[in-house]
């Protein structure tokens, strides 16, 4: 556990979220010190903790420093407990279809009524216009909105790999509570705030349409781009591994010609601006290729930092656990998953007095903290008896937890 300062102790979020945009606006909050109590359906919890494949790691990832409740809130005394905990909340969160929670009676309109100083946060696939209605994902939105397009070779759409449209909804989402909650303390009124998946995916490709305003061509994907710069690209190097190389300046060019012996490259009067050396790339592009594959990746990666060229091996995400950065102190927090296993776990990109928001509990078990919570909201003995039947037992819990 951690030490790291909590900015955000003392407020409580509500998170009613599944799969990737929800958990990740509730872990920012929750990293910074709020209490973020998941609410999760009874028994069985969160689904997102079983989904196999692509999706197996969405709940490690997302939902470390959470409280865990599992309430069935199609059950008058579940709906009762849920209602009560979001009247003694400062946020609510959720990022279900449009008008799950108003046809739960836990829509903004009601919610406000008996909370007004509640800040209210709906995570959906569209905001305001023609499409809201429309049921999205990731891949909808890259795939509709250009980023597929321009990730992908000429006529081969390509997902990006990583769910980038969702982690960053979740995070300007938390833009917007934060802007709420200072709002708040000049008006003493919460508010209503959205972000879309849509809008996120076109502040991603935002410049690749002004791009088109400005020149007149649209951008061509990535792959098949004609770049900005004349040396942009990945190697391959002599033991069969791979590296980029950026040379972004004319002072990165030296750099790198005199790093790799290049001299005649230095001083040929045609490859003096990185204009003239765009233009002529197929004339030393291949100098470099053969260049490269007669050094292994250490050598020429050995090489770049010395001279503080930009470089990056090519590298798997399995492979991440053993990069001596990210196992630097504090740049990762330990949990453990469902199956039992421990693992480490990227901590927020972020430093903070001096030190990354950490770990303060490990990732809950469905309903964990049932008991806690309603103990706070002042239930008795004899109150709490009557919601359990609404509420998972640890039994069936853990049982789900594990399948």
């Amino acid at each position: 556990m951690t030490s790291a300062p909590r900015p955000l102790e003392g407020v409580r979020v509500v998170e009613f979220s599944h799969m990737v945009m929800g958990p990740t606006c509730g872990l920012i909050l929750a990293d910074l010190g709020a209490d973020v109590v998941k609410v999760e359906p009874a028994p069985g919890g969160d689904k997102t903790r079983r989904l196999p494949g692509s999706g197996a790691g969405y709940f490690g990832t997302y939902n470390r420093n959470k409280r865990s409740i599992s309430v069935n809130l199609k059950s008058v005394e579940g709906l009762k407990f849920a209602t009560h905990l979001v009247r003694e909340s400062d946020v609510l969160i959720e990022n279900f279809g449009v008008g799950v929670l108003d046809r739960l009676g836990l829509g903004y309109d009601a919610m406000q009524e008996i909370n007004p100083s509640l800040v209210y946060c709906a995570l959906k696939g569209f905001l305001s216009g023609p499409y809201e209605q429309r049921a999205a994902l990731d891949e909808v939105v890259q795939m509709m909105g250009g980023l597929a397009y321009m990730t992908g070779p000429e006529g081969c759409p390509l997902r990006a790999g990583a769910s980038v449209n969702d982690v960053m909804g979740g995070l300007f989402g938390v833009i917007a509570i934060q802007a709420a909650l200072w709002e708040r303390q000049r008006t003493g009124k919460g508010t209503f705030v959205r972000a879309g998946l849509f809008e996120n995916n076109m502040f991603l490709v935002a410049q690749h349409m002004v791009q088109y305003r400005q020149t007149g061509v649209p951008a061509a994907p990535m792959p098949e781009r004609v770049s900005a710069w004349a040396v942009y690209d990945v190697f391959e190097t002599a033991d069969g591994e791979k590296i980029f190389v950026g040379v972004v300046s004319d002072k990165q060019w030296a750099q790198f010609c005199n790093a790799f012996g290049l001299d005649d490259l230095l001083q040929d009067a045609e490859l003096q601006t990185n204009t003239q050396r765009v233009a002529r790339r197929d004339a030393f592009m291949p100098r470099l290729r053969e260049m490269f594959g007669r050094r292994d990746l250490s050598q020429a990666a050995t090489i770049c930092e010395r001279v503080g060229l930009p470089f990056a091996p090519i590298l798997r995400p399995d492979q991440l656990f053993d990069d001596p950065h990210l196992n630097h102190t504090g740049a990762t927090v330990e949990v453990t998953l469902g199956n039992g296993v421990r693992t480490q776990v990227p901590a927020l990109p972020f430093e903070y007095g001096g030190t990354r928001p950490g770990l303060y509990h490990d990732l809950p078990q469905i309903g964990e903290h049932n008991d806690a919570v309603a103990r706070e909201l002042g239930y008795s003995d004899e109150a709490l008896e009557r919601l359990r039947p609404s509420l998972g037992s640890a039994a069936t819990a853990k049982r789900e937890q594990v399948r």
